[in-house]
């Protein structure tokens, strides 16, 4: 079994935006990150500190707006509004998870499709699902990225490793579980779409014990065990889920995979911390490149990795 580090493979990608970086700064190209981060939920808040972090690293530009929990959708219209309209800013990202009370079909449609560097607004979604995408999520874009390198590491060829194998993606949110069985489709794959109803039926484990690969995208901690997957299978856990330990106040974050028993029968995994995050804070960084290039008229390279 293999223990894949995440944090290796960040880097590498994280290399390869540099070098891009100091060829488009030779045609004045700066790349401009936004994010937008509504409430104070502990994931949302973290995602925005790595994110923040690998920006200033690479001398991008830099914009947090931090509305209220109880903000009106006006507000969050009209702060996306300001951000379309700053030539500086090449990539928009609104942190998920979003208050109850907000549309998240309104907001993602609010965001300008060349800026939209998750895919979110139904355009770019549209493309994605047709298989010809301006942006492909960071989430998803980091689970293909993962798994094509093991894939390679092993001595095949990811053009024809998926086909026909039995991929179980679970969860079908708009930012990654959707994406991820687009992506898994366009590699000829066998795609199972589960989540957590899937689950409350008491019928998840009838698909997860199938899977050749498995993607843990619910947001449930340790929602998968290893009863529940055959042995040699490939899985990736996307989840992030916060512990606090009430005892201490301490907290750590936890995937949806139950990682010992899983690791147990598995191939390959991914850890939390330490798996997908890094290589996905990084694909969003070079997303916010490519969409910087493509606002300059000019062909990313990041672009070609997808």
């Amino acid at each position: 079994m293999k223990v894949i580090d995440g944090n290796a493979l960040a880097n590498e990608l994280h290399a390869s935006i540099q070098d891009e970086l100091q060829i488009l700064r030779m045609s004045a190209v700066q790349p401009g990150l936004a994010t937008v981060v509504i409430g104070e939920d502990f994931g949302a808040r973290s995602y925005e500190h790595h994110v923040h972090r690998l920006a200033e690293e690479l001398e991008y530009g830099y914009v947090r707006e931090q509305l209220a929990p109880d903000a009106e959708l006006a507000d969050v219209i009209a702060t996306l509004g300001k951000l379309n309209a700053d030539p500086r800013i090449t990539g928009i990202l609104v942190l998920q998870p979003l208050p109850r009370h907000l549309p998240e079909a309104e907001i993602n449609s609010a965001i300008d499709p060349l800026k939209d560097i998750e895919a979110v607004h139904p355009v770019n979604a549209g493309l994605l699902a047709q298989g010809r995408p301006r942006f492909v999520p960071s989430s998803a874009a980091a689970c293909y990225y993962i798994l094509d390198s093991y894939v390679r590491s092993e001595g095949e060829d990811p053009a024809t490793f998926y086909r026909g194998r039995t991929l179980v993606v679970v969860g079908r949110s708009n930012g990654l579980g959707k994406p991820a069985q687009w992506l898994g489709l366009q590699r000829d794959a066998t795609v199972v779409a589960c989540h957590t109803g899937t689950n409350d039926a008491g019928r998840l484990a009838d698909f997860t014990r199938q899977a050749d690969i498995i993607i843990a995208a619910a947001g449930v901690p340790a929602l998968i065990t290893g009863e529940m997957v055959q042995k040699g299978v490939i899985a990736i856990d996307v989840g992030i889920n916060a512990l606090k330990d009430h005892a201490t106040g301490a907290v750590r974050m936890v995937g949806d995979l139950d990682f010992e028993s899983v690791a147990a029968k598995a191939e390959a995994i991914t850890p939390v911390p330490g798996g997908v995050g890094p290589v996905t804070d990084v694909w969003l960084v070079g997303n916010t490149l490519a969409a910087a290039a493509m606002a300059a008229r000019m062909e990313p390279r990041f672009g070609a990795q997808r």
